[in-house]
């Protein structure tokens, strides 16, 4: 089995390159499901129902977020009604929504999608190493692929987080900083692991956000209301590749693609 991850899609720039390369590299890599990101799709803070399902239709099969999960208040009565979007597992119980997704691939195997959020340097919610464990127990009876967004601020923690699923995960990778780091691997009982996907949006930018505004304020130290930036995006993700038997990872590929890389790859169904 082969799943793209894509990381945090980052307003209309992040969903024009979904738009295009996801359905190149499923094509391309003969995916079997994908999953991303998709916190910030909207204008970069917050998915809307109207958004979600336009990325549904690029191929995405799973969503997951994170903080930002909220911040459009439309979502409040999409989330409960949409399975594949996920929010956070370890938000206190009563949250509408949920934090993990039975899915089936294209050729109908089984597979779990988990979505949880860290504590340090982010607000107060539930344990994430108990409910992560929680999660999947209750997807191991009917998926053994299960693919875990941990979505956190520190790498230390992130890091924890992979050793902690080692052996009990297909997959752990770490999403909200969008910066994509360079340490893909696979742990030694068999799960890939990346400390974050990065970020699938305008990268000449301040993580998404309009650099000069972002600048002010780190040099003013004044409030800024913060904007998205509208230069053209750039994909960040991971392939994973699993083993049905075990589901356990055999192989793992970052990918960092901008849209000349996507023409590259298949200009037809990339809808050039």
């Amino acid at each position: 089995m082969r799943i793209l991850f894509v990381g945090d899609i980052f307003g209309k720039p992040g969903r024009e390159i979904a738009r295009r390369a996801i359905p190149a590299l499923i094509e391309r890599e003969s995916l079997d499901f994908v999953i991303a990101n998709v916190e910030n799709s909207a204008a970069g803070f917050g998915v809307t129902g109207d958004i979600a399902d336009t990325i549904l239709s690029y191929g995405v099969d799973a969503m997951t977020t994170g903080n930002h999960v909220w911040d459009k208040k439309e979502v409040l009565d999409y989330i409960p009604r949409q399975p594949k979007l996920l929010r956070p597992a370890n938000f206190p119980a009563g949250t509408p929504g949920r934090g993990s997704y039975l899915g089936r691939t294209r050729s109908g195997e089984a597979i779990g999608v988990v979505n949880v959020m860290g504590r340090v340097f982010m607000q107060p919610l539930d344990d994430p190493f108990a409910v992560v464990l929680k999660e999947i127990d209750g997807l191991r009876a009917k998926a053994r692929v299960i693919i875990v967004d941990f979505h956190a601020e520190a790498t230390s923690e992130k890091i924890a987080m992979g050793w902690h699923l080692d052996g009990r995960a297909t997959a752990m990778f770490g999403t909200h900083t969008h910066v994509q780091t360079a340490d893909e691997r696979i742990l030694p009982k068999g799960t890939a692991y990346l400390t974050d996907a990065g970020m699938t949006g305008p990268h000449d930018s301040i993580i998404g956000v309009t650099t000069e505004i972002a600048l002010s304020k780190f040099v003013t130290g004044m409030p800024a209301k913060f904007e998205s930036a509208t230069g053209p995006g750039r994909l960040n993700g991971v392939i994973v590749t699993a083993d049905l038997a075990t589901g356990r990872a055999t192989a793992i590929q970052r990918l960092s693609l901008s849209h000349a890389d996507v023409d590259a790859l298949a200009p037809q169904a990339a809808g050039r």
